[in-house]
């Protein structure tokens, strides 16, 4: 059996910049300033990390950043859902809808996400694109701050689903910056890298993924990869 985990933005859809809007939109209200949200790069890093890395810049302790994450999470929600709206600017990128469908039809897989976003963001991000209700278990930006500790909790979670213990090697993360191939390694999980997000191929390969694809067209190549 096989637990296959996807990143979203970048790897899954683009939503062409509304989860940045909707930060900085949300820092602003909440801490009075956006900070260096816009030239940030939001590449594989956690939501939680982003607020905590924009406002520590700006001389905050971690500690007030902490006590006033639910305020700020509830405004960029609020904004998220305002940015993605009827989802007609999220493009689902190549190959991923028969890539996923493919693989949720697959007895011997479980689907899930690893993505920085917090679990109602991903939820908002993915609704639009019928890819949602494929995946059946994940972890999330909400539930830890470093990324590398999500693919461990979405393999926990997966075995309290199924039953099935899943070691690392069962474990595929799917993602397109260098931080989705080092969350697979710290796990030792199978990494495998997709150059569709802001990472070019060569610097992805310079991380050394178990598989590198330009996108996730040539769905028969992908799966051999990810199931073999």
């Amino acid at each position: 059996m096989k637990l296959i985990l996807f990143d979203i933005d970048g790897t899954l859809i683009t939503s062409r910049g509304a989860g940045r809007r909707a930060m900085r939109t949300a820092l602003e209200r909440v801490f009075g300033a956006a900070g260096g949200i816009d030239q940030y790069d939001l590449g594989g890093r956690t939501d939680t990390r982003i607020v905590h890395d924009v406002m520590g810049a700006l001389g905050w302790e971690p500690a007030r950043v902490q006590d006033r994450l639910d305020d700020f999470f509830e405004a960029y929600l609020a904004g998220l859902t305002s940015e993605i709206g009827d989802g007609q600017h999220v493009v689902t990128l190549p190959g991923v809808s028969l890539v996923v469908d493919r693989l949720a039809h697959s007895a011997d897989v479980v689907l899930g996400l690893v993505t920085g976003n917090i679990e109602e963001g991903a939820r908002i991000k993915l609704l639009p694109t019928g890819l949602w209700p494929h995946f059946r278990v994940g972890a999330y930006g909400s539930d830890h701050m470093d990324r590398r500790r999500l693919p461990s909790l979405a393999a926990r979670r997966a075995h309290a689903l199924v039953g099935h213990a899943f070691a690392p090697t069962e474990v595929v993360v799917i993602g397109d910056t260098p931080h989705d191939i080092d969350c697979a390694r710290a796990f030792g999980a199978v990494a495998v890298a997709v150059s569709t997000g802001q990472y070019t191929r060569a610097a992805l390969l310079a991380e050394r993924p178990d598989h590198l694809f330009d996108d996730l067209g040539d769905v028969e190549q992908v799966l051999a990869a990810v199931l073999g």
